[in-house]
């Protein structure tokens, strides 16, 4: 008769410390079998194959790895569909429960409700954790039941139902024994995916505290190298704790905690309102404007050749690093809503491919934000002027001159428009649009 066991299914908490599900497996009274699927659905509509988040993955999993190995046990990696990666667990071995966290993502969603019926006919038993926010689904709502679409009295309410208790450490490190002991199995390599190494360096996963502590100061300035924590792609794919990191901030920093309290905002959002994670508009009106969506335009911005440096320096750095810094991420999503009335999801779905610390949630936000017809968003007649904004926020041109050395050459681009010309124009087309009905 085959051993009962328990599996863990990593997915966005790869990491063996603090980690809700894995605890919860451990305690278990099977022995745990840890897993992690390198999902076809998701990866064979990458474009991309030397995509750094892939790698980042990867890595994270040989790191933990290197964990398990000593203690006699191992990871099993499967390049596959979750479906056919359960349909062969099952028969090898017998399973009690799987354990996993939540994920809110529309796809994830479906996936982990065909994944339970699935599992369900084999008589084995799907519980899922709670792991990567602090807060999610209806634990953070209005006096009435109704969720929050503005951020200030949410994050209120956040803030006033936190206890320690939120942020408490799931500790795992006592229960490694309980992992089941078998062999090395190998990891799947990139080559072996289809995918290559990008040559990206991926920033620390150890936030230091003085750029917690200094964050209220520094965070709108792009020229500064330690002005922001630059650790979204650790939160995004859990290879850091959100409690433990909620927890510093919270001691230390209230501005930085508001930037934590915005992720679980946004993932509450897109759990209430699924429509703005396939496309739509949260605010429904918006959906009726008349975009232009120059194709040459947008080709434009993407490689960062606008003829405005600040905009350009930001392209220039996702497109180089994977990453932007906040302040610029909104000037330039902004700059391609407002200024050359392109279609926000075009922008949405670019920094999808580019950023290492893609999140749909987030991603959604920002843009409908930047482009007016998200919850919360700035009123649409608010448009960024990018030299003030470069006047504000980078002064002594650090940041251009690294990114746009040839910002004062007269090889460097006119202006793709004129702010002022650019202003009127969306102020019509929006006013338009959003006078009808």
């Amino acid at each position: 008769m085959q051993q009962k066991i328990s599996v863990f299914w990593f997915r966005r908490d790869l990491r063996l410390i603090d980690n809700v599900g894995l605890f919860h497996a451990l305690s278990s009274k099977f022995p745990v079998l840890p897993i992690f699927i390198f999902d076809k659905n998701i990866l064979d509509k990458l474009d991309n194959k030397s995509d750094p988040r892939v790698e980042f993955i990867h890595l994270a999993l040989s790191e933990i790895q290197s964990q398990l190995i000593p203690i006699g046990s191992s990871l099993q990696v499967f390049y596959s569909t979750p479906y056919e990666v359960f349909d062969i667990l099952s028969e090898n071995y017998s399973i009690d429960t799987v354990y996993t966290n939540h994920d809110y993502e529309p796809y994830a969603v479906e996936r982990d409700i065909a994944i339970d019926a699935f599992l369900e006919d084999r008589g084995i038993k799907l519980l899922t954790f709670k792991d990567q926010v602090i807060f999610e689904k209806n634990e953070v709502i209005k006096d009435d039941g109704k969720p929050y679409t503005v951020f200030t009295p949410y994050s209120r309410k956040w803030k006033a139902k936190l206890t320690e208790n939120d942020l408490k450490e799931y500790t795992t490190q006592l229960l490694m024994n309980h992992f089941l002991k078998q062999i090395e199995q190998p990891i799947p390599t990139l080559a072996s995916m289809g995918f290559e190494k990008s040559g990206l360096l991926f920033p620390s996963k150890v936030v230091q505290t003085n750029i917690i502590r200094q964050y209220t100061e520094n965070r709108n300035f792009p020229g500064l190298d330690n002005g922001t924590s630059k650790i979204g792609v650790h939160l995004r794919f859990g290879t850091i704790s959100i409690r433990a990191l909620a927890k510093t901030a919270n001691q230390t920093n209230e501005t930085f905690l508001n930037e934590l309290i915005w992720r679980d905002f946004y993932q509450a959002i897109l759990w209430h309102f699924p429509r703005v994670g396939k496309g739509k508009s949260f605010k429904l009106e918006y959906d009726r404007i008349l975009w232009r969506n120059n194709e040459e335009e947008f080709k434009r911005w993407c490689e960062g050749t606008t003829g405005y440096p600040i905009v350009d320096a930001g392209m220039r750095e996702l497109n180089a690093t994977g990453f932007m810094h906040n302040r610029v991420r909104m000037i330039v999503a902004s700059f391609l809503t407002k200024h050359l009335l392109i279609d926000w999801r075009w922008g949405e779905a670019y920094f999808a491919q580019k950023l290492l610390d893609f999140d749909l949630a987030a991603n959604n936000g920002g843009w409908q934000w930047a482009s007016g017809s998200g919850c919360d968003a700035a009123p649409y007649f608010r448009v960024f002027n990018p030299y003030l904004q470069t006047e504000k926020f980078d002064k002594s041109l650090s940041y251009i001159k690294k990114w746009v050395p040839e910002f004062q050459e007269l090889t460097y681009p006119q202006p793709i428009v004129i702010h002022e010309v650019a202003r009127k124009r969306v102020l019509l087309v929006y006013s338009e649009a959003l006078k009808q009905g």
